[in-house]
C-alpha cells in the first residue's frame, strides 16, 4: 500500500510539473509564439506579386493563398463590403506609393489565419526597412470621447469619399471582422504633415471584432494605435517598433490579455518611445467629459527591453519608461512583467497623487525587474509616496534585479524566443531602491 501511494505521488508531481506555468507575464503551457510569429522577417523571401489591389474595393472580395497581392497606393474597402483573406495569403505594401489598406466604417475584414498558416502584410523591398509602406486601418462605429459621434482620420489618406476615413458612433458592440494569426511587417511610413503611420490602427472599433494573435514588427510608427472604441486584445506581439508598442487615446475602452512588447534601444526613433502610452486626449479642450474616458485593463503582459548593456544604454539615454499614463486615464495592470526600463512607469505631471487617482491607476501582482526606478510622476524625482503605496503588500508586487538569461526561458533566441518567465525564478523582495 505504501509503494502504491509513493508511485501515485510521484506521477502527480511529474504531471503537475509538466503542466506548470508561471502566472506572471505572458502565459501558456506551450510557447504560443510558435510557429506563427517571425522574429527575422528580413530573412524570409516571398514570391513576386501576381495581383494588384488599388483604389476602392466596393464589392465583396476574397484574396487567395495561391496569389501574392501588391497594395498600390491608399486602398479602401468601402460600401459595407467584406474583404476576406485566406490563411497563408501574402499582401505586399508597395514602397514607391507607400501603400496602405483601410477598412472603412461599415465594411469588414475577415483575415482569419491559422497558427501554421498566418496571413502576412509586408514590404515590397528586397532589403526591408521600417516605414517601407503605410499600414492597416480598421474603422468602426464604437464610441470615442470626442465631441459629436464621428471623427476623421488625420493621416493624409486620399479617399474618393470623406466617409471612407470617418469613424466613431454609439455602438460599443460593433463588428468590424476578424484579425487572427496575422503579421504586419515594416509598416509606419513617414509623412511630412501628419507624422508616422502605424502598423495597425483601430479607430472606433467595437468589442465584437476579433483581434487575436497579431504580430507587428519593425514598425516606424506605433505598432498598435487605438483611437476610441471598445475592444478586447489577446495574444498580441509588438517587436522592435520605433515609437510606441501600444498607444491608446480618445476614450478607448480596452481589455488586453496575454500580450507582449519587445523593445530595443538600438532601433528606437528620435521620439520618446514606450511599450504603453495611455492617454484620454491630446488636450482637455477636445474631450467630452460626459463620455467615458480612456480605460485600459491589462493582464499577463510582458514588457521587456532587450539591451546588450543596460546600464550603459540607460546612461546615454537610449532607454525610457515602459508605461506612460496621462491625465484622466483609468489603468489597471495585473500579473504582468516589466523588465529593463528607466524607470518602469511615469505618470503625466498633471496626474495628482491623491486617493481618487490612485483608485483609478492600479499595479497588482506585477513583477518589476531590472528597472532603474519603478513609478514616478514626470519631472519629479521624489517618488517616495508612490513607492510606499504600490509597495504595500496588499498589491503583491515583486521587485528584482535578474538578468534576462535567468528571468525568461529563452529571450536570446532570434529564431524561436520564449519570453515566458522561468518557473520558480521569482523571489519576492522588498528591495525597491531606485539606484
Amino acid at each position: 500500500m505504501k509503494k502504491i501511494t509513493q508511485i501515485t505521488l510521484f506521477f502527480l508531481l511529474v504531471y503537475s510539473n509538466a503542466f506548470a506555468q508561471q502566472e506572471k507575464g505572458i502565459t501558456g503551457y506551450n510557447n504560443w509564439l510558435n510557429p506563427w510569429t517571425e522574429f527575422r522577417p528580413n530573412k524570409v523571401e516571398y514570391n513576386k506579386p501576381t495581383q494588384i489591389l488599388t483604389g476602392n474595393i466596393t464589392t465583396d472580395t476574397k484574396l487567395y493563398k495561391r496569389d501574392v497581392y501588391l497594395l498600390l497606393g491608399d486602398v479602401f474597402v468601402t460600401d459595407s463590403t467584406t474583404l476576406t483573406i485566406e490563411p497563408g495569403t501574402v499582401i505586399i505594401g508597395d514602397f514607391k506609393t507607400k501603400a496602405s489598406l483601410t477598412i472603412s466604417n461599415g465594411s469588414k475584414i475577415i483575415a482569419d489565419g491559422t497558427h501554421t498558416d498566418p496571413i502576412i502584410f509586408t514590404s515590397s523591398r528586397s532589403v526591408k526597412k521600417p516605414g517601407d509602406w503605410g499600414g492597416l486601418f480598421i474603422l468602426g462605429d464604437a464610441p470615442t470621447n470626442k465631441f459629436g459621434n464621428e471623427s476623421s482620420l488625420n493621416y493624409g489618406l486620399r479617399p474618393s469619399n470623406a466617409n471612407s476615413i470617418s469613424y466613431g458612433g454609439d455602438n460599443p458592440y460593433s463588428y468590424s471582422g476578424v484579425l487572427r494569426y496575422v503579421r504586419i511587417e515594416y509598416a509606419g511610413k513617414r509623412t511630412k504633415d501628419y507624422g508616422y503611420f502605424n502598423g495597425l490602427t483601430l479607430a472606433g472599433v467595437g468589442q465584437q471584432t476579433i483581434l487575436e494573435n497579431i504580430m507587428v514588427s519593425y514598425c516606424e510608427g506605433n505598432s498598435f494605435n487605438v483611437l476610441g472604441g471598445d475592444i478586447i486584445l489577446d495574444k498580441l506581439v509588438s517587436y522592435k517598433s520605433s515609437i510606441n508598442d501600444y498607444e491608446f487615446n480618445y476614450g478607448t475602452q480596452c481589455k488586453i490579455n496575454n500580450s507582449l512588447a519587445i523593445r530595443s534601444p538600438y532601433v528606437s526613433g528620435a521620439e520618446i518611445s514606450r511599450c504603453m502610452y495611455v492617454l484620454s486626449h491630446d488636450s482637455k479642450d477636445e474631450a467630452d467629459f460626459s463620455k467615458n474616458q480612456t480605460s485600459v485593463n491589462a493582464e499577463n503582459l510582458t514588457l521587456i527591453n532587450l539591451s546588450d548593456n543596460l546600464n550603459h544604454d540607460i546612461k546615454v539615454g537610449l532607454v525610457n519608461e515602459a508605461i506612460y499614463i496621462g491625465q484622466d486615464v483609468s489603468f489597471n495592470i495585473d500579473k504582468s512583467v516589466i523588465s529593463g526600463f528607466n524607470p518602469a512607469v511615469i505618470f503625466d505631471y498633471n496626474v495628482k497623487i491623491n486617493s481618487e487617482n490612485l483608485e483609478k491607476i492600479k499595479f497588482t501582482r506585477t513583477y518589476f525587474n531590472n528597472c532603474k526606478g519603478n513609478i514616478f510622476v514626470k519631472d519629479n524625482p521624489n517618488n517616495e509616496d508612490l513607492e510606499n503605496w504600490y509597495g504595500n503588500r496588499a498589491f503583491d508586487n515583486v521587485y528584482s534585479k535578474g538578468p534576462d538569461s535567468e528571468t525568461f526561458i529563452n529571450s536570446a533566441s532570434t529564431k524561436r524566443p520564449d519570453y515566458r518567465l522561468r518557473i520558480n525564478r521569482i523571489i519576492a523582495s522588498n528591495d525597491i531602491e531606485d539606484d
